[in-house]
């Protein structure tokens, strides 16, 4: 009878685990349709208990505050029963390999490759995203494969990528999968990068800096009302962001892309191209990058090439060094050259190299050494 009696205990308990792990709110949690146990998910890094079973996510400058079954405004982060947790961990939605010219990075390892990787959710809503489709996506409803980070940085040795770069969407609202695969590959020799908005916090920003070799930082304009009207964020996160990069050591390149009658003023771009001069240094890469209607703003059209020439110009004047042109193969602002004695260094037509001149990161003409990241 006893054995029965301890059986029978078993049973109710289990019974009531089930009828429990079915009725908490947030217990279960639907990913494109099917459920996955919460014990499943990855708990998010940085946030706060500000009590009554909400938190605060302290991640980006939104610092999200969310009750229990809410998502950031990301859509990445959920507050489940009091805890915060990434939606968006070992589940990506788009895995490629590139050539590092595409992230766009000019001064890294050139003619390499660079294992892509991104998942859903956005923590800016741009109107001009070229990745909308993705950026825009619920990671709840997103229908991704479960790739954890170890067969991540596996998949990056055997395609022979030099780099993993994280890219397409927003990084950021990765986090914990972006630095959970930055320490594994830096254990197995493969450099990490990102293409990023930078809109991010100080702290996750330092901590992550740890471990990514270089970055791509979208400068999307130098006004505080272009940020608010066109991408819901602001400029001087992101100015911070790319101070705090270059104090933690992480090659920095920036995109702005030109959208006609919104950034491309003289006056605006004088001031972006001063603030980098005096901020991040002359040697800085910038790539000036041609709009295509996207998006909502569809209404638009392309990006006059006489615009790209101009902001070129005005950044030579500005005192920058390496100033490239993007959306325009062929064009002469794809190359590298010497800031000291104009030689071509690098010769690219789209993402490809025709020829690469330099020897050990050096002008092969004038001995001098340029910045980079290149052996």
């Amino acid at each position: 009878m006893k054995n029965y009696a301890k059986i029978a205990i078993w049973l109710v308990l289990i019974a009531i685990v089930f009828l429990l792990s079915n009725s908490i709110p947030g217990m279960l949690v639907k990913f494109a349709g099917a459920e996955i146990s919460v014990l499943k998910l990855k708990e998010a890094l940085y946030w706060t208990d500000i009590g009554k079973g909400s938190i605060q996510c302290v991640l980006c400058p939104r610092k999200c505050i969310l009750a229990d079954g809410q998502k950031g405004f990301c859509k990445a982060r959920k507050n489940i029963g009091g805890g915060l947790y990434t939606l968006t961990y070992a589940r990506p939605v788009a895995l490629h390999v590139d050539p590092i010219e595409k992230k766009p990075l000019a001064h890294v390892y050139p003619g390499s490759k660079s294992f892509s990787i991104a998942t859903a959710g956005c923590n800016l809503r741009c109107k001009f995203c070229q990745n909308w489709e993705i950026s825009r996506l619920d990671p709840e409803v997103a229908n991704a494969r479960h790739v954890p980070p170890e067969e991540i940085v596996a998949m990056a040795k055997k395609t022979g990528s030099r780099t993993i770069a994280f890219t397409y969407t927003e990084p950021v609202i990765f986090y914990e999968y972006m630095i959970d695969i930055a320490k594994l590959a830096e254990k197995e020799g493969v450099d990490c990068v990102m293409h990023s908005a930078g809109y991010i916090n100080e702290k996750p920003l330092r901590e992550l800096a740890k471990y990514i070799k270089a970055a791509n930082i979208d400068l999307k304009s130098f006004s505080e009302k272009f940020y608010a009207s066109y991408c819901l964020g602001d400029l001087e996160s992101v100015l911070n962001t790319l101070k705090i990069l270059r104090e933690e050591g992480v090659w920095i390149e920036i995109t702005t892309l030109l959208i006609p009658g919104a950034n491309d003023s003289e006056e605006e771009l004088l001031k972006l191209c001063r603030w980098i001069r005096d901020n991040l240094g002359e040697y800085t890469p910038v790539h000036f990058s041609r709009f295509f209607p996207m998006y909502k703003l569809t209404n638009l059209s392309p990006t006059p090439l006489s615009s790209l020439t101009r902001a070129r110009d005005i950044a030579q004047k500005a005192g920058l060094k390496f100033i490239y042109i993007g959306n325009i193969p062929k064009h002469i602002g794809e190359d590298t050259h010497c800031p000291f004695c104009n030689e071509l260094l690098i010769k690219r037509v789209g993402y490809t190299i025709i020829e690469n001149k330099m020897k050990n990161g050096k002008c092969p003409v004038c001995g001098n050494k340029i910045p980079g990241i290149w052996t």
